[in-house]
């Protein structure tokens, strides 16, 4: 039941060596400071595009932390009024009315 299933041997004949040839071309030297890269090159349209790209993503994340703070504050304004009721009911309490 756990012993492993292995599948069938290949009946096919082995494929031939490939023949290596007897003189190989040489590899032409670059020089270091020539990059491999092609170059981007920026249009007038493409960098508008670009930077009101990286706009729109500075506006999202600074959205996205305005509503956290806020919704920090609005749990710590919520949590210091309930101390507020809690300690008045309980002087009140004590004070015995």
């Amino acid at each position: 039941m756990f012993a492993p299933k292995y599948p069938p041997q290949d009946t096919a004949a082995a494929p031939a060596p490939a023949q290596v040839p007897a003189v190989q071309a040489p590899v032409p030297v670059v020089p270091a400071s020539v990059s491999q890269r092609p170059a981007i090159q920026l249009t007038p349209g493409s960098a508008l595009a670009l930077a009101a790209g990286g706009g729109a993503v500075v506006l999202v994340v600074g959205a996205v932390l305005v509503s956290m703070l806020l919704a920090v504050a609005i749990t710590a304004v919520s949590v210091a009024v309930t101390a507020v009721v809690l300690r008045f009911l309980i002087t009140d309490l004590r004070k015995g009315h």
